[in-house]
């Protein structure tokens, strides 16, 4: 006699180990094969026992199989032009973007190559961390005097230096130099680091756009303090030629009233400013350089 089982489509879920016997089958389903001919039959000789391993190999690999939740993509992982690609590296490249500096000439503009560097890792980290503008980067280089044109606006896509102009420092930050900094209220000093600009704005000193400190215990006290980018007709030539420095502000890096919108308006909601001086009391303590 033999013994035929029909593999039928049913939950693996829901079935147990059956042994099979000889003097414990009396009577078996049987199919005429002629009706269902996608059903194959499992044929087993009697007076032996068999354990269905074939189901059971069914039952464990089941149980190890998550399904996906509906709606969910496998592997996926959305990107956008300032996001982090699915193996953790960031689109923005530091070594990509150093091109740059050769390009523009920003050696001979009076901006090093160190401090370029320098706003390239912190841009980056920035690029990662909070989606900002991976194509602007604006540079207030702190380590020059102020009747230099100290202030870099930089687009790395289209290898343009935008905006190379005047910029001032806190009145109590120093006069020609900028040798003192602080992040605290009513100093009346600059605040160095890295920060995030904000929307523009309507104020006191004209057409404004807020700065949002991205440095703890170093910038970011901005928002309170009130520091923004606007413009002061204190940043001139005509005060450099007759005392040797412009004009001084009560901690913001104001630019030239010539300048002030357009640039405002290149740099506003999500761009990277990284306002630099070499004192060890920022540099040794900036996450952002390390």
């Amino acid at each position: 006699m033999l013994i035929a089982f029909y593999l039928l489509p049913i939950d693996p879920r829901s079935l147990f180990l059956y042994r099979i016997d000889d003097d414990l089958v009396s009577s078996i389903y049987r199919k005429n094969a002629g009706t269902d001919s996608m059903r194959q039959p499992l044929i087993v000789k009697p007076g032996k026992r068999l354990y269905l391993y074939l189901l059971a190999g069914i039952v464990a690999f089941n149980s190890s199989v998550t399904p996906a939740k509906a709606g969910s993509r496998t592997g996926y992982h959305p990107i956008s032009d300032t996001s982090t690609a699915p193996n953790g590296n960031s689109y923005f490249s530091i070594s990509g973007k150093l091109s740059v500096y050769d390009s523009l000439h920003l050696k001979a503009a009076g901006l090093s190559k160190k401090v370029f560097t320098m706003a390239l890792k912190g841009m980056a980290k920035l690029v990662k961390t909070r989606h900002i503008k991976d194509n602007l980067l604006a540079i207030v280089d702190f380590s020059q005097p102020s009747n230099a044109k100290r202030m870099y606006v930089i687009d790395l896509n289209t290898y343009q230096l935008v905006y190379n102009t005047y910029v001032a420092h806190g009145m109590k930050t120093g006069k020609l130099n900028a040798t003192s900094f602080s992040n605290k209220i009513s100093s009346n000093k600059s605040s160095l680091g890295f920060y995030v600009t904000g929307p523009a704005y309507q104020g006191s000193n004209g057409y404004s756009l807020r700065l949002q400190g991205m440095e703890r215990g170093i910038n970011d006290g901005a928002m309170r303090r009130g520091i923004v980018i606007h413009g002061a007709d204190y940043v001139c030539e005509g005060l450099i030629e007759s005392q040797g420095y412009i004009g001084r502000s009560w901690g913001c890096p104001a630019v030239a009233p010539e300048v002030s919108q357009p640039l405002i308006d290149l740099l506003k909601e999500g761009s990277c400013l990284f306002i630099y001086h070499p004192t060890t009391a920022y540099t040794s303590r900036s996450a952002f350089l390390r």
